[in-house]
Order: structure tokens, then sequence, then C-alpha cells
């Protein structure tokens, strides 16, 4: 990263001239800010499903967090459980009774199961969604979120894994309009946490009713935007005109009229995009590629590029290479610990990522605030264990090992894509294992996962909440359920891991909470469930127009507060 940011100081210090695009139906606001215009980015994955309890992949959930909102959210500086929906919460001295005041005048976007209008939403909204994600229905891919956890909801899922039921989760009650009541199983402090995960977002009973299945397609929220347009080309949103919220000078939000995501052929075709003033934000940059998108050190001090800004944050994110563990090749964990020690994450870090990211050296969470991940002792490079384990499992020098695909989602060239080459590298020179990248989606990789075809794939997570629970649901054996594929997809099942995360779900107490998600953590690295390769910052570097973008540690963007100001010449 320090080569990155070196590059970019120097750009960024350099005279650069403004860039053109300026609407003429803009309008000033108050504080000098503008109504109107359209910001638009790029996507390298196809989105093609807006249904938040049915899309986990970041890609989906970036677009899903404009049009929907959840009782709860993370403010973007802070990182604290904040107000959205709910106006206020109230949480028992137990943890087991969590009281919500539901915000009065939010509105749901207008749309035919509305009969083309719109109405306000009530705690029945909240009670009806929270149900659905509990239920057992295939349309619903995290119920792991909640089903262990509230009064009612293991019941409620078992009995809905074709149709909803009348009876709902008895934990989940409705005092009246604005107020609702949440029971849960056990004490649990990270709750209000969960809830304000995007894939709880609230959305009316009518819009399921009219589309089905088809609901997808039909997304209907109460965010700042509302879905234009979905097709093979992207996705169109438009302003949200009875949105509730306004910002610290009192300006109704949002400030844009539209935003507009198309997507990526490859990484080159993105960033030229964005030097040509044809998109506003670029995500992931690669060191070597900085110069095509803002041009030679010459050419940014005589003027010839477009005008930016970078923002960056560190990221709760990793990086890792994921093993089915219960295929034939993996199943042993001789191996997984080969494959482990054969690796240098260094060297894939300095060598093959030219400094992007910093290598993985304790557990699979990674550093956040409030959890000591330095406590976990991760694997250390040895060549010469990694091959005795691998000839203790009988496959001396990599002999009747089979040749296997590597599932790689990510476009030719990108640093998912040289991670994945290194990794190819270092196996192949260590333990003579014969690895074969397949490029493909996001989509395609997941199918292989589901049919089993996958052994191998690289993958990576982002935290959905800053609590290192988050990560380690990953390997809950409790998740390993046909409507949640995709979640724990290593098919991870560990008895000692299970009791140590339901003891840490239970415990009121923080710092011995912690210790017990510390255990699980090393737990994961000691059984080598996982190859945790790296982390990373998240880079976003932004046309000098759009003013007040910000993002979090946990990768979020938020486009209800941007607006377009064309800079001074």
């Amino acid at each position: 990263m320090k080569l990155t940011y070196s590059f970019l100081s120097i750009l960024l210090l350099a005279v650069l001239v403004a860039c053109g695009g300026g609407s003429d139906t803009q309008k000033e606001a108050i504080g000098g800010k503008m109504y109107g215009g359209e910001f638009r980015f790029m996507s390298v994955e196809k989105v093609n499903n807006l249904f938040p309890l049915s899309t986990i992949d970041v890609y989906a959930q970036r677009i899903n967090s404009q049009i929907f909102e959840p009782l709860l959210t993370i403010d973007m500086e802070s990182m604290n459980v904040v107000p959205a929906i709910a106006e206020s919460y109230k949480v028992s001295e137990d943890a087991k009774t969590f009281t919500f005041q539901i915000r009065k005048g939010v509105m749901f976007h207008e749309d035919e199961c509305l009969d083309g209008g719109s109405r306000e939403v009530t705690a029945n909204d909240i009670k009806f969604t929270l149900e659905m994600a509990c239920s057992g229905l295939p349309e619903n891919q995290i119920s792991y979120l909640l089903v262990n956890r509230i009064v009612g909801a293991a019941d409620f899922h078992a009995k809905t894994k074709k149709t909803l039921v009348k009876t709902g989760v008895s934990g989940i009650r409705v005092i009246n309009d604005y107020s609702l009541e949440i029971k849960l199983t056990e004490p649990f402090v990270g709750f209000d946490r969960i809830l304000s995960h995007t894939n709880l977002s609230v959305f009316p009973k009518e819009a399921y009713e009219k589309y089905g299945k088809d609901i997808s397609k039909h997304p209907v929220g109460t965010g700042p935007f509302m879905l234009e347009k979905m097709d093979e080309q992207g996705i169109t949103l438009k302003r949200n005109p009875n949105y509730w919220k306004k910002d610290e000078l009192g300006n109704q939000l949002p400030f844009l009229d539209k935003v507009v995501m198309t997507y990526a052929k490859d990484k080159k075709n993105e960033l030229m995009a964005f030097r040509n003033k044809e998109i506003d934000l670029v995500m992931e940059v690669p060191v070597e590629e900085i110069e095509n998108v803002f041009g030679s050190l010459e050419e940014a001090q005589e003027g010839k590029n477009v005008k930016h800004k970078v923002e960056s944050e560190s990221s709760m994110n990793i990086n890792y290479v994921a093993f089915a563990n219960e295929s034939v090749e993996f199943s042993d964990v001789r191996v997984r610990k080969a494959f482990n020690l054969a690796i240098n994450t260094t060297e894939i870090v300095d060598k093959y990522l030219l400094g992007e990211g910093y290598a993985i050296k304790n557990g699979f969470v990674p550093r956040m605030d409030n959890y000591p991940n330095d406590l976990v002792k991760g694997h250390k490079t040895n060549i010469e264990q990694a091959r005795t384990l691998l000839t203790q499992a009988g496959y001396p020098n990599g002999k009747n090992f089979p040749a296997l695909d590597f599932y790689v989602n990510t476009l030719e060239g990108s640093a998912a894509h040289k991670m994945a080459i290194a990794v190819v590298e270092q196996i192949k020179q260590a333990l003579n294992i014969n690895l074969k990248i397949k490029l493909c989606t996001l989509e395609e990789r997941d199918q292989a996962i589901a049919t089993g075809k996958a052994k191998i794939w690289r993958s990576g997570w982002v935290a959905d909440y800053p609590d290192a629970e988050n990560f380690l649901s990953l390997f809950y054996g409790g998740n390993l359920t046909e409507e949640s594929s995709a979640i724990n997809a290593f098919r991870f099942k560990n008895a000692e891991f299970d009791a140590l995360y339901e003891k840490a779900s239970k415990e009121i107490n923080q710092d011995k909470r912690n210790a017990l998600l510390v255990k699980c953590d090393q737990l994961i690295i000691d059984q080598a469930a996982v190859m945790p390769i790296l982390t990373k910052d998240f880079l976003i570097i932004v046309n000098a127009r759009i003013r007040d973008m910000k993002t979090n540690a946990m990768e979020s963007l938020d486009f209800s507060s941007i607006y377009i100001k064309e800079p001074k010449k």
C-alpha cells in the first residue's frame, strides 16, 4: 500500500484540471450544496437480484443499501449502532428483550403493489420482514442471523419450508403501530449490531404477495433511491422524492437525481472510463494501473487528467482460499495444514501484489476495535513440515493428489487474480500439486460450490456488522442448512468450535465473550479449515466533482448525502 499512496500523493499535489459534465438542471441547496445530476460507477460482477433476504454478496448489497433500510444502521464515521427506521430502542438488563420505537413518517416507495402510491411504515412491517428473515423459504438466505436467537424462530423456520404460516414468530410482538418488542432465547449483547445488517432491511408485505419469486426484480424499500431500470447493461436508480431523512443543514435528501451502475468488461475498461470522465468512482485500483487512470506525472503537472480525491479506510475484510472440508481431497486435516504451511503470505503481498495489502499473520478475523486478534497464532511458512504432512496423508511429493480446478471469481489481471496466481505457483513449488485457475463469475463459482464441483476456490468476506462473530459464523455447524448454502460453504463442522461459538453468543461480559471468540478463531487455524491470505485497505478514487463521499471499515457506500459540484478551474 505504501507504493500506492506514494504515487497518488504526488499526483494529488500536481496541478489538475477540473472535469466537465455538470448538469444544467442543478439547483442550489442550503450551505452551497447542489441538487441534481447523475452519479456513475461500475461493478465487476453483475447484480440481478435486489431482494435483501437473498443477496449476500457485497456487489448487490451496495445497491440494496441505497434502496432499503434496516431498523438500525452503523454510523459511517463512529462505527457505532445508530437508529434508522427505528427512532430509538431499549435493551433489558438481561440483554434478552429489545424494544423499538418506530420512526413516524417513513414511507415506502411508490409502487404498483401499493396501488401505485405509498404508505407509512409501521411495526407490522418490521414484524413481517423479520419473520420472513426467520423463515425456511428457499428465497431466504439469511435465516442463520436470527433463527437460533429469537424466541419461536426455530419452530417458525421448520414450519415455513414451502410457505409462510399465520402463527408467526412468537418472540416478535407488535405493541402498537410504532412499537415492537423482540425476545431472545438467550442474552446477546450484539443483537443490535445484527439488526443493522443490510439484509434485514424492511419491505412491505404487499410487495411479496404481489411479486412472489419475482420480488428480486421489484424492490420496494424506504431508502433514498428507487429502482428505475435493471437490465444486462446495468442498474439505474432514481431519487426517492418522499425520503424521510434530512442532512445537518435541513436539506431534504438525497441530492442526486440518479445513480447509474454499469458493468466493467475488465479492470482497464473501468479505469479508462474514469479517466474519460464516464464514471465518477473507482474501487480497488491496482498499483501498476494508476498511470492508466491518471496519466503520467508529466500529464498531471500539465493539467491533462481528471481532478480527483482519494478516500481510504482500514477495512474489516479478509481475502482467503477456501477448501471443501468434506471432500475427498481436503477432508484430511494434514492436507489442509500442508497447503497452509506451503504458503508465504508476505511474498504474495510484496512480490505479486506490489505491496497492496497486509499479509495475514493471525487468525481468520481481521483487526477490529474491541477484538484482540493478535492473540490468535496464525500459520508460519514451513515447507519441510508441509511436505512431511502431505507424505503422511498419502501424497509424497504430491503423488496421487489430483489436479484441481481453482475457482476464482474475478477479472483477468485483477489483484484477486494475481493472488490466485501466487497461490498456484507456491503450492506447485512446495508440494508439487497442480491447481488450474478457472476464472468465473460469482454466480458460476457459487454454483460450483453448491454442487460440490469446486474443491478449492478464492473468496473474501467483508464485515456485515462490526463484530468478530460475523466472521466466525461462517464456520458454525448450525449454519449448514440447504437454504443458507453460501454460509459455511466450507462444510466445516467441529463440535468443539460449535460449543465455544454458542457459549460466546450467550456471554454478556465482552471480555469473556472475546476470550471465547479467540478460541474459536484459533481452532479454525489449528484445523486449517481455510487459508487466510491477506487483508486490504478499502481505497476509492472519486472524481473531485463528487462531494461528501464517505466510506468506512465495512466498505459501505452511502449515496444519500453526496452531491455534484464542479471544482473551480
